[in-house]
């Protein structure tokens, strides 16, 4: 395959770091011809030293080279601009390196005018019109299930509910939201009333679960009064679950990303439950596996995946789930 033969100015951490990578995607399509930087000792060990910052140009010109990689650090920013305005000038493609690169993942560039601004994660909800596509459907979506479901599912259950033992039908938790602003989150009542709900999850064959909460528990149907939840705003059908607020308290301290799926509305089912992440989560690593689900969920957002979650959702119901209980 043919290769375009390129230079990088610069010779520090992130300039090595692209040469690395050429080094080792040969298939990449280019050819590192050698470095330029003003402090020669710096590349003296690769043996690709080509000379100072000023030679660039004559260089790329009498080399046939296609492109320069700037690798400078800001505080050249002076060499930076001659520099671009040169390969202008002779028709020579100019690439700049961020100085600043410590993320393994793939960032988004965005231009705000004539500045470039690095995004450390792509997130599809921050454009207003996927936010209002997502808004729309959880109004109409929650809207039917309100009418056609739960008007008639619910006066059923709670008779159930009251029959079987003492306190109220509904059980409502302070949970942490978007923001991480506590809400109100509303559920079928699947236990009976005790001092431990705010701080003890559910757990197999826990004793506190009533005979028919364990069914509601394990066909989801303790969560349907979440619908109100959605069409009141503070959560969507689908999205990272809402935990405890002393669960976040506790993860945030633990799990580095843990606080970032909270850029997003809590939701009644998402992308990490549909993965078998749902349930009691008795170790750090659990909470880690749910977590790095609910950010690859905020990081890939679309409608279709929204709908693929429901399904999955309704799917998992009808065929049973191991972690649901």
């Amino acid at each position: 395959m043919d290769s375009r033969a390129i230079v990088i100015v610069g010779s520090g951490r992130i300039a090595m770091d692209i040469f690395q990578y050429f080094e080792n995607h040969k298939h990449s399509g280019y050819k590192v011809i050698g470095f330029f930087d003003d402090k020669a000792s710096r590349v003296a060990e690769i043996g690709s030293y080509l000379g100072s910052v000023s030679d660039v140009i004559n260089f790329t010109l009498s080399n046939n080279v296609h492109e320069i990689f700037c690798a400078l650090p800001t505080s050249q920013s002076k060499q930076i601009e001659e520099l671009m305005l040169e390969a202008d000038k002779h028709l020579i493609r100019f690439k700049i390196i961020p100085e600043y690169i410590k993320s393994k993942k793939l960032m988004q560039v965005e231009n705000y005018d004539h500045i470039p601004v690095i995004s450390v994660r792509p997130e599809p909800l921050e454009n207003m019109l996927n936010r209002s596509i997502k808004r729309m459907f959880d109004i109409v979506f929650s809207l039917f299930v309100i009418v056609f479901v739960t008007s008639w599912l619910l006066p059923v259950i709670a008779i159930i509910i009251k029959l079987q033992s003492a306190g109220p039908v509904f059980f409502t938790q302070i949970r942490s939201g978007k923001d991480n602003v506590p809400f109100k989150c509303y559920k079928l009542r699947s236990m009976q009333v005790n001092a431990d709900s705010d701080s003890k999850q559910a757990t197999r064959s826990d004793s506190r679960i009533t005979p028919i909460g364990a069914f509601i528990r394990k066909t989801s149907l303790d969560e349907f009064p979440q619908f109100f939840n959605v069409l009141i705003g503070n959560m969507s059908v689908v999205g990272p679950r809402p935990h405890m607020v002393s669960h976040t308290e506790r993860y945030s301290q633990v799990i580095d990303q843990f606080m970032v799926r909270h850029f997003l509305k809590p939701g009644i089912t998402g992308w990490a439950q549909i993965n078998g992440f749902r349930g009691e989560t008795k170790t750090t690593e659990d909470m880690l596996q749910r977590v790095e689900a609910d950010v690859w969920y905020l990081e890939n957002w679309s409608f279709l995946l929204d709908l693929k979650i429901i399904f999955l959702t309704f799917w998992n119901v009808i065929k049973g789930e191991e972690n649901a209980f």
